[in-house]
């Protein structure tokens, strides 16, 4: 399979799973089975059905100008691999939509074409609705990445990765023994391209869009909207387990403890090494004073996370949120004896060394963090923080 593959200018593709705060989760032997519809509890959240949620339609939707815009960039072409290639390379040239990437940039296909910012999620969806308006065969595919986080306002965000898959139309009058196929992936890291896929439909798609859009009102104490958000993703797609856990950390938030147990659980039940449900119901449980069980989780949870570099990342800028140097550096240290490759790490000991007026340890750390970064943005931001040391 052959990749095509974008970028955006600032960043890398990603949507995300909430994570909260150090929250580690928990699960249980033998949950009681129940009906999705018993674990909505509307009644805790007046007002949500005040807010609108967008329709399929409306996410997919593309008005008059991006669909010229569509038929313009493939006029005079007449292979279809050329016609995506050049359609694709319109979307991201900075001559044409000059797209800029933003973590909270969840919106719906033709807002991503007028407003030219985009996360991960948005930006496949208005590609999909570009290509399928010229009439290509395209569709969505999860990279089945490891664990990654990032953080943004006290929280970490669990973040995945999708790409589209391309198959251009068969000639009826040749026989195929192979059908061959091309992924449209906006991830600059190489790496990644040899994760395994799984096809993604449409329907889930859509409920990752309500999901993001959850999580968005979430970080922001916004709970009627994130509740509108959620209930829609599970209603759509039953068996998306992150919105359940989304869901449970939101009625953890709101005090519905009984609520939240029942929608980890019910997580558990379609995915029981779901390290995120695992992680969130242990957290439950120490509120609830079982704290046997959440140990017992939490030590389940990080015999298996042990091995990922991210989450001693992730671990060292909860340190450094909290001010915790020494243990924020042994994080940042173990990252990078699991991967000597990951800038995160000599970025995130950068910092420590900055905070605690090691000058010298920090330039070298900075250098060596940019020296590992895989795009220009990271680059860039290295630099930047290497010039304003040069000017103390």
């Amino acid at each position: 399979m052959f990749t095509f593959v974008f970028k955006l200018k600032r960043h890398v593709c990603l949507l995300f799973a909430l994570v909260l705060l150090g929250c580690q989760s928990t699960a249980t032997t033998n949950p009681v089975i129940v009906t999705s519809e018993s674990l909505l509890y509307d009644q805790g959240f007046e007002g949500f059905s005040d807010h609108l949620v967008e329709t399929e339609d409306e996410i997919f939707y593309l008005d008059e100008e991006a669909k010229t815009f569509v038929h313009k960039a493939i006029v005079n072409l007449d292979s279809e691999i050329d016609q995506v290639e050049a359609l694709v390379h319109a979307v991201f040239d900075r001559s044409e939509l000059n797209l800029l990437y933003q973590a909270n940039a969840n919106t719906v296909a033709n807002d991503t074409y007028k407003l030219k910012e985009a996360n991960c999620l948005s930006m496949s969806i208005m590609t999909y609705a570009l290509t399928r308006e010229a009439g290509f065969k395209v569709d969505f595919q999860e990279v089945l990445i490891p664990e990654y986080w990032t953080r943004r306002q006290g929280y970490s965000l669990l973040n995945g990765h999708i790409n589209l898959k391309f198959t251009p139309h068969l000639d009826t009058n040749v026989l195929n023994l192979r059908t061959r196929s091309y992924q449209i992936d906006f991830d600059p890291q190489p790496a990644r391209r040899s994760f395994s896929k799984k096809p993604v439909s449409k329907e889930r798609i859509v409920a990752m869009f309500y999901n993001n859009k959850g999580a968005d009102a979430l970080v922001k104490q916004q709970f009627p909207l994130a509740y509108a958000y959620f209930r829609q993703a599970v209603i759509n797609e039953p068996l998306f387990t992150s919105a359940w856990v989304n869901l449970g950390i939101l009625y953890r938030m709101a005090g519905y403890l009984e609520s939240a147990e029942k929608v980890y659980l019910h997580a558990l039940q379609q995915s029981s090494n779901n390290l995120n449900a695992l992680e969130n119901l242990a957290y439950l449980y120490k509120i609830n004073g079982n704290i046997n069980s959440a140990n017992k989780i939490i030590a389940k949870v990080e015999r298996k996370r042990a091995i990922n570099p991210y989450y001693h990342v992730n671990l060292g800028e909860q340190d450094i949120e909290q001010r915790n140097w020494k243990l924020a550096l042994g994080h940042f240290k173990k990252a990078l004896i699991l991967n000597r490759n990951m800038h995160e790490g000599y970025f995130g000991l950068a910092r420590v060394y900055f905070e605690i007026g090691e000058l010298d340890e920090s330039e070298r750390y900075l250098k060596l963090a940019k020296n590992k970064a895989f795009n220009n943005h990271y680059e860039e931001k290295y630099q930047s923080k290497l010039d304003f040391l040069s000017s103390l």
